[in-house]
């Protein structure tokens, strides 16, 4: 069977049609080069929950990038999205896996788990969409950089603060986060070597137990833990946000706030109030909008084909009653968060 060519005419009005096809095409994707108005550089920033005030200011942190690049003339889209609780790992492999198919240029992810996001951002790198980490690590060498707090030397902070609000000895617990989850099992980490290397003094009773996603099952966890330890121990360690609330919370209510040394971790009004009031005696605090600002313009040069650390530390600081009021420690304790929110 021959196949006919098409006359003039007809192969003409083909062709006009397929170009206005392209034209359309090029449209939805927008025109000019990439990071230019038109087609500005499509970034999905995924954390690993919503409800905590760290989270907050490392969206915070991600928008005064977007805004900071915007000056410079490198436009970026950003969507925040992550799942609502930090135990939800599922359902931030959905978002990382919907974002991948959904033609991002890039992803800049604090995995809730070090090994179950590996396949999805391992997936999303073969759909030529790269991630980079920030916060916690992942499992894998197929990323564009680590951006994050040095974790292990957190607990090692932790560990010298309380040791020395408890002047070198007595009983201390530790109550952990989660498991799987690479920053908090640093610090928890950092701060048992420490004990063991230069507080021998202090005895540690506790430092099997998990405080679980929330403040509400933090407390439920640190009244367990009081309800047996409250009249032995003169030292305490949590080591994130939501485990610190539920722990003081659990010591306010028995009457133990400020009589047993406290160490937390991450800055919140709450926790500022009871470092003035001597209910806490120390805070390590990270810098959660240099975490958030670093992540997505390390992504921004990533793709612009710069050269990329693989590793960035952020720092990691010990804010006391005695320096918290020095400009560096207001700063860290009150980032400007509704300025890049708002």
């Amino acid at each position: 069977m021959s196949l006919r060519r098409l006359p003039a005419r007809p192969r003409t009005a083909v062709a006009a049609l397929s170009l206005v096809l392209l034209a359309l095409v090029a449209c939805g994707k927008g025109e000019g080069p990439r990071g230019s108005k038109e087609h500005p550089y499509r970034i999905a920033v995924i954390p690993k929950g919503q409800t905590h005030e760290f989270w907050r200011t490392i969206h915070a942190g991600a928008n005064r990038a977007q805004r900071d690049l915007a000056a410079k003339g490198v436009h970026v889209e950003l969507t925040w999205k992550g799942p609502l609780r930090e135990d939800d790992r599922e359902q931030q492999v959905q978002v990382v896996e919907s974002f991948a198919t959904q033609g991002m240029d890039g992803i800049v992810l604090a995995p809730l788990d070090d090994k179950a996001l590996v396949r999805p951002v391992e997936e999303a790198l073969r759909l030529k969409v790269p991630t980079v980490i920030f916060d916690s690590a992942l499992a894998s060498e197929q990323i564009v950089s680590f951006v994050a707090t040095d974790n292990y030397k957190g607990g090692v902070l932790a560990a010298d603060a309380l040791g020395q609000a408890m002047n070198g000895k007595g009983r201390t617990l530790l109550l952990r986060y989660a498991e799987g989850s690479a920053s908090t099992a640093d610090r928890e980490r950092g701060f048992l070597d420490r004990l063991k290397e230069k507080w021998p003094g202090l005895e540690l009773v506790s430092s099997d137990q998990y405080a679980g996603a929330t403040r509400d099952t933090a407390k439920r966890a640190s009244e367990n833990l009081l309800n047996r330890y409250a009249n032995e121990v003169q030292g305490i360690f949590c080591v994130n946000e939501s485990s610190t609330h539920g722990m003081l919370l659990a010591l306010q209510d028995i009457g133990k706030a400020g009589k047993i040394a406290f160490i937390g971790f991450d800055p919140s009004q709450v926790f500022i109030d009871a470092l003035t009031n001597g209910q806490m005696h120390g805070i390590v605090v990270q810098n959660p909008l240099n975490m958030g600002y670093l992540g997505v313009t390390k992504m921004v040069a990533h793709l612009q084909g710069k050269p990329v650390e693989p590793r960035i530390d952020t720092g990691v600081w010990m804010i006391t009653k005695d320096n918290m009021a020095q400009p560096q420690s207001a700063e860290l304790l009150h980032p400007p968060v509704e300025k890049y929110l708002n």
